[in-house]
């Protein structure tokens, strides 16, 4: 217990950044490298992600990145697996985890869109196989480290990725916003800084430009995920493949 003497404030700061971690893990890991393609990590880092990820949510990679995928394939259709349109936004908003769960277990959804993602030892024997055995880690980690409060952080953080991810990205990114783009989709960008979900908050950009490995599209967006992406790529630590062209003001 060698930080049971922190201030509420302290305990908070830790929560955050600890969600904060995840949230880099999601964005920079699963959806743009694994799901799209658009860079490339160095093996060194893409390892510390999906641990982290294990750890942290219990999150199967492959999973993830099939229904993300089925996602865009059948967007706004009735095999959309999180549409707010059939699925009605506050089933989506607060049932996302759910309707996760429900589509991971299809497995005509992981052989069709979970193609190319992680499939070594580690993967077959302990992350797919043990998902909740990170989660049983955190827990034990967080008690160790904070005392009674870490029940509390470790509340926070198995939350955290139902609700903004699997919650408000895919139920409010394709409800309520603006569009910089006429796709096809009923997709949004909930927010132009994208601050709390690292980027992802730029939701319509990433469906106009979905192998991009950048979200942001007009000047005065932010995109949090790509300021990581490009530190680890000035550390060579990461490679962009991919990116959409910028919005040029008339």
């Amino acid at each position: 217990m060698f930080f049971e003497d922190f201030s509420v404030w302290g305990f908070v700061g830790v929560a955050l950044l600890l969600t904060h971690v995840t949230i880099a893990s999601v964005t920079i890991f699963l959806h743009r490298h694994q799901a799209h393609h658009a860079l490339s990590l160095n093996p060194v880092i893409s390892h510390f992600f999906r641990f982290w990820l294990w750890l942290t949510t219990g999150i199967v990679t492959r999973e993830w990145v099939a229904i993300h995928r089925k996602h865009h394939a059948r967007c706004e259709t009735a095999e959309d697996p999180h549409s707010p349109r059939y699925k009605g936004i506050l089933c989506v908003v607060f049932g996302g985890y759910w309707l996760y769960r429900t589509e991971a277990r299809k497995q005509e959804t992981l052989h069709k869109f979970g193609l190319g993602t992680p499939d070594d030892w580690l993967e077959n024997k302990i992350y797919a196989v043990y998902p909740w055995l990170g989660i049983t880690l955190m827990a034990l980690i967080d008690l160790a480290l904070f005392s009674w409060p870490g029940l509390i952080i470790f509340v926070v953080q198995m939350l955290w990725i139902p609700f903004w991810a699997a919650g408000v990205i895919n139920g409010l990114g394709h409800y309520w916003g603006y569009r910089g783009f006429e796709t096809s989709d009923a997709s949004t960008n909930i927010l132009p800084w994208g601050i709390l979900i690292g980027g992802e908050e730029l939701h319509n950009n990433h469906h106009a430009y979905a192998a991009s490995a950048r979200l942001s599209s007009k000047w005065w967006e932010i995109d949090l995920g790509w300021v990581y992406i490009r530190f680890l790529a000035m550390c060579r630590l990461a490679r962009v493949r991919r990116l959409a062209p910028r919005a040029i003001s008339k």
